[in-house]
C-alpha cells in the first residue's frame, strides 16, 4: 500500500516546527508518526530539544503578551510599552490576537457594575483600592428603574454564604457571557463551569440592565484609566512570562488553543481572582498600586506546568504514596488531599519559584521548611530536581518523566516521618498560604486502567514513548516488547509497536495493527475474549492485538486509521473511522476535536478517487 510513502504534512498542528528544531528527516512516513504519538498524548505535545539561550531567542522574536486597549484592539507588547492613554482610534496598529493578554472586559466590568448596583458588599469599607471604585460604588447603588429593581431581586435569590464564592460565581459568568449587548454564552451549556449553571439565566438580567442604564456609555468613558492600568501593568506581566518560560524551555506557540489572561477590573476591590476552566486561565486585578507580581507569576507557572501531570498520569502516579504522608498536614488545602496530580503540580509551581526568586541559602532553607510545615512535602526533592534539570538539554515538556522518576519515593517517605506539620492557624500566619493562588482543584487523573499499576512496566512504556520521540525504532521496539512479555494485551504498548511500523516505513503492517486495536479488522474474526484467554493461540501470540478497551488508544487508532484510509482513497471508510473516534466514550478531547475536524473538512472537500 502506498501510505507510508504519502505527504501527511497537515496530520498536526506542530508538523514544521517539530521539523525545524528536531531536524527530522522528511519523510511523510515519519512526519505522520511523530505527530501520532504527540496527539495520542503519549509523548510531549510540545517536542523542543531547545536550550535557554534558543528558547530566548525565540520568545524575543514574537510577541509574548499583547496589551489590548478599551476597544478590543491588540497592540503589540515589545513595540507599544508605553502607549498613549488618550490615542486616537484611528492610529491604533493593529496585531494579531495573541494567547497571553492584558486587557479589560466589557463583559466583566458589566457584570460588576450589576453586582454593585444589586448590593454586594454594600457595608465594606471600600479604601485601599483604586480610587475609581470607590466613585462608582456611590453611583452604582443609587441606581433606580425596573431592570435595577429585578437585579436587586435576584441577586438577593441568588447570593451565596461568602462574598468570595459570590464574587467568584459571577466573575466567572463574565468569562464566558458573550459580548454587550445580549451577553449570550460563548459557550454551549454541557461546556458551562459548574459556578455559572447557578446562574446560567443571568445573562436576561444583565442585558436588561446595560441597556437601561446605559452602561455601554460609561464603559467607553472610562477607557483611559483602564488603558494607563493596562499599561502599567504590560512591561512586569512580560518580564513574567519571559523569565518563566526561558526558564522551563518552553516556546508558547500562537496556534495553540491554550489563553492565559490578565484582566483590569478595578471594581473587584483588592481581591486577586485566579479562574481556570479547560484551557482558559484568567487572574483578574483591581489595577491597586502594589502590582501582584508573585501571584501573577504562580497562577502563569500554573498555565505553564498543569497540563504536565494529566499529560504522564502513569508516571505521576507512581509517587502516589507520598500524598498518604503530605494529607496528615492540618493546613495541607483540602482539594490537594484527594487529587495528586494537583498536589504535585502547587509543589512544582512552588519550586519553580524558589529557582526564579534568586534566594538566599538562608531563605531557601526556611522556605522549604514552612513548605514541609504546610504539607507541601515534595517542594523539597523537586527543587534538587530541577538543578538536574537546569543542567540537561530539553524543555521541561520532555523533561518531565525524568524528573517525576528523580524522586526517590522510599528516601523522602522515611524523611516524612520526622517532619512536624504545623497547625492550620499557625500555617496561615507564616503566610504559607497566599491570597490568590490558584488552588481550584483540577480534574484528578487516576492511573487509567488501561495501564497496569507496576513500576516496570510504567517505566518501560516511558522509555518506549521517549524512544518514538527520538526515532530510535529498535530501543521502542524493545521497551515495548518488554512490557508485552509481561502483558501481552497491554493496548498502549501495542500501539507503541504501530508507532515503530509506521517510523520503519511499514504501512501494511501498521494498519494490521491500529485495525486490531480497534476491533475493525473484519478479515480476523475474534471468539469472546474470554476464550481468547483460553486459547493458547490468542491474538497476542499471534502478533497481533485485542481490541482495545482504553478509550485513548481507541479515538487515536480509530482517527489514524481514518486519515490512512483517507490517504488510499477510502473516503467512506474514513469518515466512519473519523465518525467511531468521535463517538469513543471518555476519549481526550484532542482526539474528539481531531476527529470532527476531519469530518468537518471530508464534507468540504470532494472524495479523492482511489489511486
Amino acid at each position: 500500500m502506498g501510505f507510508a510513502r504519502k505527504h501527511l504534512t497537515e496530520s498536526c498542528e506542530a508538523s514544521e516546527y517539530l521539523h525545524e528544531r528536531l531536524t527530522i528527516p522528511k519523510l511523510p512516513t515519519i512526519r505522520f508518526i511523530v505527530n501520532a504519538a504527540l496527539c495520542l498524548g503519549l509523548i510531549a505535545l510540545g517536542c523542543t530539544l531547545a536550550d535557554a539561550r534558543s528558547s530566548k531567542k525565540q520568545l524575543e522574536r514574537k510577541p509574548l503578551v499583547h496589551a489590548v486597549d478599551g476597544s478590543n484592539q491588540r497592540r503589540s507588547a515589545q513595540n507599544e510599552a508605553q502607549p498613549e492613554v488618550s490615542r486616537p482610534a484611528a492610529d491604533r496598529q493593529y496585531v494579531p490576537a495573541s494567547n497571553i493578554t492584558i486587557d479589560g472586559n466589557e463583559q466583566l466590568f458589566a457584570t460588576l457594575c450589576a453586582l454593585h448596583a444589586a448590593g454586594f458588599e454594600a457595608g465594606v469599607n471600600s479604601t485601599g483600592g483604586h480610587p475609581m471604585r470607590a466613585e462608582l460604588r456611590e453611583m452604582l447603588q443609587h441606581q433606580h428603574g425596573p431592570a435595577v429593581d429585578a437585579l436587586r431581586d435576584y441577586y438577593k435569590q441568588h447570593e451565596m454564604g461568602d462574598a468570595g464564592s459570590t464574587l467568584s460565581r459571577y466573575i466567572w459568568f463574565a468569562l464566558v457571557a458573550g459580548p454587550a449587548p445580549k451577553f449570550q454564552y460563548v459557550l454551549r451549556r454541557d461546556e458551562l463551569p459548574p459556578d455559572v449553571l447557578g446562574i446560567e439565566d443571568f445573562n436576561e438580567i444583565l442585558a436588561a440592565y446595560y441597556a437601561e442604564q446605559n452602561i455601554g456609555a460609561l464603559w467607553r468613558k472610562l477607557q483611559g484609566i483602564y488603558n494607563q492600568e493596562i499599561a502599567r501593568l504590560h512591561e512586569p506581566v512580560t518580564h513574567i512570562v519571559t523569565i518563566s518560560t526561558s526558564y522551563l524551555r518552553e516556546i508558547i506557540e500562537p496556534a495553540s488553543p491554550r489563553t492565559f489572561a490578565v484582566f483590569i477590573e478595578p471594581l473587584v476591590g483588592r481581591k486577586t481572582n485566579v479562574l481556570n476552566f479547560a484551557e482558559h486561565y484568567a487572574i483578574v486585578l483591581g489595577g491597586i498600586s502594589d502590582i501582584p507580581t508573585n501571584e501573577i507569576r504562580h497562577a502563569f507557572l500554573h498555565f505553564m506546568l498543569d497540563p504536565m501531570a494529566l499529560k504522564y498520569p502513569h508516571v505521576v502516579a507512581v509517587k502516589r504514596p507520598l500524598l498518604d504522608a503530605a494529607a496528615r498536614a492540618p493546613s495541607l488545602p483540602a482539594e490537594f488531599k484527594e487529587d495528586f496530580p494537583s498536589f504535585f503540580t502547587e509543589c512544582l509551581v512552588r519550586a519553580v519559584e524558589i529557582r526564579l526568586q534568586r534566594l538566599s541559602p538562608g531563605q531557601i532553607a526556611a522556605t522549604l521548611d514552612r513548605a514541609d510545615a504546610s504539607g507541601f512535602v515534595l517542594v523539597r526533592p523537586l527543587l534538587r530536581e530541577l538543578a538536574r534539570f537546569e543542567k540537561s538539554e530539553p524543555s521541561m515538556t520532555l523533561y518531565f518523566p525524568d524528573l517525576v522518576r528523580g524522586i526517590d519515593a522510599q528516601a523522602e517517605s522515611k524523611r516524612l516521618q520526622s517532619v512536624q506539620f504545623a497547625a492550620a492557624e499557625s500555617a496561615a500566619k507564616d503566610g504559607s498560604k497566599r491570597e490568590g493562588e490558584p488552588v481550584k482543584p483540577k480534574p484528578v487523573a487516576k492511573m487509567p486502567s488501561a495501564v497496569p499499576n507496576d513500576p516496570e512496566v510504567v517505566a518501560a512504556l516511558t522509555e518506549g514513548e521517549r524512544q518514538i520521540s527520538l526515532e530510535h525504532t529498535e530501543q521502542a521496539q524493545a521497551a515495548f516488547e518488554k512490557v508485552l512479555a509481561k502483558y501481552p494485551d497491554q493496548s498502549r504498548a501495542w500501539y507503541g509497536m504501530a508507532l515503530v511500523a509506521l517510523l520503519e516505513g511499514n504501512g501494511k503492517r501498521a494498519m494490521q495493527l491500529l485495525e486490531s486495536l480497534t476491533g475493525s479488522d473484519l478479515a480476523d474474526p475474534r471468539p469472546p475474549r474470554d476464550a481468547v484467554a483460553a486459547n493458547e493461540t490468542s491474538a497476542a501470540k499471534r502478533g497481533i492485538p485485542p481490541r482495545s478497551e482504553d478509550p485513548l488508544v481507541l479515538a487515536w487508532s480509530h482517527f489514524y486509521l481514518g486519515r490512512m484510509y483517507d490517504d488510499e482513497g477510502e473516503h467512506q471508510r474514513a469518515v466512519d473511522e473519523y465518525r467511531a473516534a468521535a463517538a469513543i466514550p471518555d476519549a481526550p478531547e484532542r482526539a474528539r476535536n481531531a476527529a470532527q475536524g476531519a469530518l468537518d473538512k471530508s464534507h468540504a472537500a470532494p472524495a479523492r478517487p482511489k489511486p
